[in-house]
């Protein structure tokens, strides 16, 4: 990785790599996640027009988990946070051929229950190719600072721009990706996904990562909840692993 991209991501809050999946992974990966859906459509956390969202899968299947924990995109992350990392969650995402509807622009960190940490981010991976027609992101750059907000409501096109009026006039970087493409991006920049207006699914996996000296506030998540975790607890061991380069787990 080029210092290029490294100061890329740290002044705009986000940054695509391409090629970071080889096309034989993509296979692999893209017809595992297909299979996987089809399997798990009744466990969606996300249930609507916008998106089919399934948490945790590395948790449950041992090919999707193998993305999860995949050392060149964990090395990646790190390089670009500049400070260890754990994963704070992985999950699928979904747009259904057809399915017409946007991802309003909305920011990450905002709905975890984090404390005692710097900036998260995110990978997302692309399983298919990812053209604006199919449903690719755009970034708000810079928007990082940005870190006082309230969760935003992903049904309201307007609520991030409500909270905040100076974004509306940021300006706004739509970034398509080739299959195995991968963009890094704050969990506090500002981004939407377009809608899916094409005849194939949109497949994408996201890894989210999170500083290592993370703790838990006590607020309700999908990912907390079951763990009963007291406020102030650090969140580390089997649920939110350490990857190292070698691609071997650390606790």
């Amino acid at each position: 990785m080029t210092a290029d991209i490294v100061t890329a991501y740290r002044e705009n809050g986000f940054v695509r790599v391409p090629g970071v999946l080889t096309p034989e992974e993509v296979e692999r990966y893209r017809d595992r996640a297909a299979a996987y859906l089809e399997e798990h459509r009744a466990d969606r956390l996300q249930q609507d027009a916008i998106f089919s969202q399934l948490v945790n899968v590395w948790q449950q299947d041992d090919v999707l988990k193998e993305l999860t924990l995949h050392p060149k995109i964990a090395d990646t992350a790190e390089q670009l946070a500049g400070f260890p990392l754990r994963i704070w969650h992985d999950q699928m995402l979904v747009k259904e051929p057809n399915s017409n509807a946007a991802t309003h622009f909305h920011q990450d960190r905002p709905y975890w229950p984090h404390a005692n940490d710097r900036l998260p981010l995110s990978a997302w991976i692309a399983l298919v190719d990812v053209p604006p027609e199919r449903g690719c992101m755009t970034f708000l750059p810079g928007t990082q600072t940005v870190t006082d907000l309230e969760p935003q409501d992903l049904s309201n096109e307007e609520d991030l721009f409500t909270r905040a009026p100076d974004l509306r006039w940021s300006p706004r970087v739509t970034v398509p990706l080739r299959a195995g493409d991968c963009t890094f991006h704050s969990g506090y920049t500002g981004h939407m996904a377009l809608p899916n207006t094409t005849d194939q699914a949109r497949f994408a996996h996201v890894v989210i990562y999170m500083d290592e000296a993370t703790t838990y506030t006590g607020a309700p998540h999908a990912v907390t909840d079951p763990l009963k975790l007291s406020p102030g607890t650090k969140l580390e061991g089997d649920s939110f692993p350490r990857v190292s380069r070698a691609g071997a787990e650390q606790r």
